[in-house]
């Protein structure tokens, strides 16, 4: 009745879980059954031979066994006597379902001890095996991992504007892809964030990986719209990962003084992988001359060779990751203690050696680990009988998810999702938006220099070269040749051709308005009729279109710089605030940096509404990204830290 379950599949699991406690229970109940029998029996006999024998009444054993057991524990369970009519066999069913029934009512406060207990023992050993070569390692190991997730962000802003010609790619087909990568990264956050906490953090995060740079891989050889969709949906499931494992799993091996600092300075490759991201497509996708194609089906043009390199990080932290072992709070919290004793072991002799200290040892003995066995079956008792009846890995991860939302953490969970939303809702957002933002400012300026020509008569006259940015109004040609020639933002309007001759003609953001064509050959162009508005075609002819998309702008290598270099500074921008958010972070605490830092990141960009020139918006732009960064920083070390380990 608390779960609200109401989906077939979760009915399922709970007849299930319902099926196997009442197994158990029948069990129980029947060897209880079977000892307060032999007990009864037990008594009758030493009852009656007492009265044989003509002595006080019982014997001694029947007096100080069964007789005053039997009154504690009627007295503790408000049971009546013997003597006031129920039978004892009775009495002893009534009091084994009570027992049973406040041992679970007394579990959840016992675990949370118990989970107290270990966290405390954790904290004094990591102190002991101390800060340095081991934390560095897994520092620069989970880094790459962080990396890819940042590249992964900036991919789709710098693709778009060259997928779309590839692709054929209409406004909502652009918007969806921009769109699919970031579904994928929510319930790859869902999928692997669940298992890690079932399965272990650094086996969770290897198969996300891989996913991510197998089918990042395969989105730059695939051709079809739907093909690259699916596999950018795939690989944003495998990235999403990284995030909910990379935090948890460095906070790990993290004592508590230090792990403020370090979660900030390991945000710092989400940077770098938006500096890579920047920096790989100004380098690769202006260079045209690095593409191929195989006939007119297959083209593998210089933006498919960026995405297969954005893939390298994901693949690099792969290799990096298999050197590194799980975590020892991991192992611990399911019972493996011999594997954690092991890992921490390996840990404080890492440090020990680099910080010149070879002959310290390990004072944790192999058994100062263990729990007491008691506390150890109530705090498994549960886990086991999940791990029974979760015979899907759906189960699993739903199980985690529902945890989440108990009583206990409700609170919190909903506070965080609403700052989560926010911040991702910003950032994110501005990120996707802003190359085109600058497009749009580029196009505004491009637009102001376009020259006008009105009623203009030109005849007998070949154009053989490049068109660009003019605006035609009334115009007549007679018997004029365009030839190998390129259109860029050309506008003809209510104009007369006639006889005239087009041919090789390429053309971008080019339009014939309410012009009359008549006796017109059109050969090897693509100037399709999607192309003529509202005009009149008299005897003219199309030979040969070329094969190709509309594009509604397309912006020359200058623009194109110019995007990738905006990026790369805003980027650059998160350095400052990263070093500064690193150092102050226990210092001035989490709450206050991520409540300073948003209020200040919100007023810089509520003044980009008001940013109407490249540098001013430039300027905003980075002074965000410096400042925002800083929340990141707090909110990711945040949220560590309001969970326990089984469920972070």
């Amino acid at each position: 009745d608390e779960c609200n379950m109401f989906d077939a599949a979760t009915i399922m699991k709970s007849a299930y879980l319902y099926v196997c406690v009442c197994v158990c229970v029948c069990v129980k109940r029947t060897m209880t059954m079977t000892i307060l029998a032999s007990r009864a029996t037990t008594t009758d006999t030493t009852a009656t031979d007492s009265r044989a024998n003509d002595d006080e009444g019982h014997s001694d054993s029947t007096e100080g066994h069964d007789e005053d057991d039997e009154i504690y524990e009627g007295e503790y369970q408000g049971i009546p006597r013997a003597d006031s009519g129920k039978a004892p066999g009775m009495d002893g069913v009534m009091t084994a379902e009570a027992q049973q029934f406040r041992d679970l009512s007394a579990y959840e406060g016992e675990r949370r001890k118990d989970q107290e207990e270990l966290a405390q023992q954790y904290e004094s050993i990591l102190q002991e095996c101390g800060h340095g070569k081991f934390q560095w390692t897994l520092y620069f190991v989970l880094g790459l991992a962080l990396m890819a997730d940042g590249v992964e962000i900036f991919v789709v802003g710098f693709v778009l504007p060259f997928a779309e010609k590839d692709m054929c790619l209409s406004e909502p087909n652009k918007g969806m892809l921009g769109l699919i990568v970031y579904l994928g990264m929510m319930v790859g956050a869902f999928v692997w964030g669940g298992l890690a906490d079932r399965i272990g953090r650094r086996q969770t995060l290897l198969i996300a990986l891989s996913i991510n740079s197998v089918f990042a891989f395969f989105s730059s050889f695939v051709q079809g719209y739907i093909s690259f969709l699916f596999c950018r949906l795939t690989s944003g499931v495998g990235i999403g990962g990284s995030i909910p494992i990379v935090f948890s799993y460095y906070s790990e091996f993290l004592a508590q003084e230090k792990r403020g600092e370090h979660l900030s300075w390991l945000c710092m490759f989400w940077m770098l992988g938006g500096i890579y991201a920047a920096a790989m497509a100004w380098a690769i996708i202006p260079h045209y001359g690095w593409s191929f194609q195989m006939g007119s089906a297959y083209q593998f043009h210089s933006w498919r060779v960026f995405v297969l390199v954005c893939a390298f990080p994901a693949v690099a932290a792969i290799c990096a990751l298999t050197t590194m072992p799980e975590s020892p709070r991991f192992f611990l919290e399911n019972g493996k203690h011999d594997e954690a004793w092991m890992i921490l072991k390996q840990v404080h002799d890492t440090n020990m050696r680099a910080k010149g200290y070879p002959e310290r040892v390990f004072s944790v003995s192999h058994t100062g680990l263990y729990w007491d066995q008691r506390c150890l079956m109530r705090c498994h008792m549960f886990t086991f009988i999940l791990l029974f009846s979760d015979f899907h890995v759906f189960f699993q991860v739903w199980s985690n998810f529902q945890a989440v939302f108990s009583p206990e953490y409700r609170r919190t969970t909903y506070m965080m999702m609403a700052v989560w939303f926010s911040m991702s809702f910003s950032y994110y957002g501005l990120t996707v938006w802003f190359p085109d933002m600058i497009k749009y400012l580029q196009k505004q300026e491009y637009s102001s220099r376009t020259k006008v020509f009105i009623k203009e008569k030109v005849e007998h006259v070949t154009f053989n070269f490049t068109l660009e940015n003019q605006v035609h109004r009334q115009g007549e040609y007679f018997n004029d040749k365009f030839m190998n020639l390129k259109m860029r933002s050309m506008v003809f309007e209510d104009s007369l051709f006639e006889e005239c001759f087009f041919e090789d003609i390429t053309s971008s953001n080019t339009f014939f308005k309410n012009c009359t064509f008549i006796a017109t050959l059109f050969y090897n162009t693509d100037l399709f009729k999607y192309r003529l508005v509202n005009c009149r075609l008299i005897n003219s002819t199309f030979l040969h279109n070329k094969e190709g998309c509309m594009l509604s702008d397309v912006s020359d290598e200058n623009n194109a710089y110019m995007v990738y270099f905006v990026s790369f500074l805003g980027t650059l921008a998160v350095l400052p605030g990263n070093i500064v958010s690193a150092l102050l972070m226990d210092k001035i605490g989490r709450l206050r940096m991520l409540a300073g830092s948003s209020v200040i990141s919100c007023i810089s960009c509520f003044f980009l509404s008001f940013g109407n020139s490249e540098s001013a918006m430039i300027a905003l732009l980075c002074l965000f990204g410096g400042i925002s960064i800083a929340s990141w920083n707090s909110l990711d070390v945040l949220t560590v830290e309001l969970y326990p380990s089984d469920k972070r």
